[in-house]
């Protein structure tokens, strides 16, 4: 006769062995969820791939050219500050001899989207305050991967901030040509520039700065339909390779820093301050 034992009845064990493979089958489900295990969250695009080869005018030269016509002289340079802008791809940068140059500022690529940091933000950075310099920091701007405001975030909590030491610019927002696919990161204009309107709110409610955006006529007009929505707040850093700065964006009536190579000596991209040296430590000081 059979002996009665309390608690649950025994179950043959294959009803354990499809009990295990229903939890492995809804775990896979979740892990297959779009946001989850590094995938893209809905309607962005994934993180970039090649950011150490994305830096302020990498996508100008690509799309527009590097020049080849005569050099900036004389009115064109009148009352100017040289300056330069670096990222990883310039490695460790021989700031004293940038120095005795006779360059006074610098732009450093601190982010791109919010994965990635420069790994050579701290001796450029610091490298070329400590040389002399007046130096800023800027951001990679990939508007497919995620919100303005996440970025501007990222951002300052990556080098991004601003003190008023005199010896620090604004922050820079770099918008360029897509290094990843479609020109305009798959946007509308409305939607690019309702994008960049929450990476500025974000960055000044940080900082308490209007940052400086670096952009060129051509891609601003057929990206952002040729917005004039910035030119009143935001100075305008412009790169054009050649021996004048050309058309203007929509909404400024001039520019701020003007690029103006992208092969000058020690490391590439050289630029000139729209003003003498008190109106770049102004910008500085806020």
């Amino acid at each position: 006769m059979p002996v009665l034992r309390s608690g649950f009845p025994h179950r043959p064990a294959r009803s354990l062995a499809t009990v295990a493979g229903a939890l492995l089958a809804v775990l896979s489900l979740l892990l297959g969820l779009p946001g989850t295990a590094g995938a893209a969250a809905p309607g962005r695009a994934p993180e970039p791939t090649h950011p150490g080869q994305d830096w302020a005018g990498s996508q100008i030269a690509a799309h527009e050219g590097r020049g080849g016509g005569a050099a900036p002289a004389g009115a064109a340079l009148a009352g100017s500050v040289e300056g330069v802008d670096v990222s990883s791809h310039n490695g460790n940068v021989a700031w004293s001899t940038l120095w005795n140059s006779g360059v006074r500022f610098a732009y450093v690529k601190a982010t791109e989207s919010t994965s990635y940091t420069n790994p050579y933000f701290a001796q450029q950075y610091n490298g070329s305050y400590n040389a002399g310099l007046i130096r800023g920091s800027y951001h990679f701007a990939t508007p497919n991967t995620s919100s303005g405001a996440a970025q501007a975030n990222y951002f300052v909590d990556h080098g991004g901030g601003w003190s008023r030491d005199g010896k620090t610019l604004p922050g820079a927002l770099d918008m360029e040509y897509n290094p990843y696919g479609s020109t305009c990161y798959g946007l509308s204009a409305a939607g690019l520039v309702n994008w960049m309107k929450d990476w500025f709110a974000t960055y000044k409610a940080r900082t308490g700065r209007d940052a400086v955006i670096y952009t060129s006529t051509s891609w601003w007009k057929q990206c952002t339909g040729n917005s004039s929505a910035f030119g009143a707040v935001n100075p305008l850093w412009v790169p054009r390779y050649g021996s004048s700065v050309g058309e203007l964006p929509a909404g400024w009536g001039f520019h701020t820093i003007w690029q103006y190579t992208s092969t000058g000596p020690t490391v590439g991209d050289h630029n000139h301050f729209n003003g003498a040296y008190d109106r770049l430590q102004a910008l500085a000081n806020g």
